[in-house]
């Protein structure tokens, strides 16, 4: 199984509309990518190691798909959009890590 992580910083002036990316982006990713995507959790950040610290990401989305291929074949068409909507719900960039989930 392929994991795509997308992080975004938590950083000083950034903002996120939970809101929008739960109801409106989230949603519209699934559409676009379809059976391909197997699984999408959206976590929101609490804090860092020290209780009370502020979170590293203020936002962090797993993504579920069987292959990079996958991945790769059913993002690759619809990049544009989905990227064009990241202005919508928050004023940082991402992180997007692709990795191999080992266990």
């Amino acid at each position: 199984m392929i994991k795509v992580s997308v992080m975004y910083p938590n950083s000083d002036g950034s903002t996120f509309d939970m809101d929008y990316y739960l109801t409106k982006h989230i949603p519209m990713v699934g559409q676009k990518l379809g059976a391909a995507l197997k699984s999408a959790t959206v976590e929101r950040g609490l804090s860092g190691m020290t209780p009370g610290s502020a979170p590293v990401y203020r936002v962090v989305c797993h993504l579920g798909f069987d292959s990079v291929g996958a991945f790769e074949s059913s993002f690759g068409p619809h990049a544009a959009e989905i990227l064009a909507d990241i202005p919508k719900y928050t004023n940082t960039l991402p992180t997007v890590q692709v990795s191999e989930v080992k266990l």
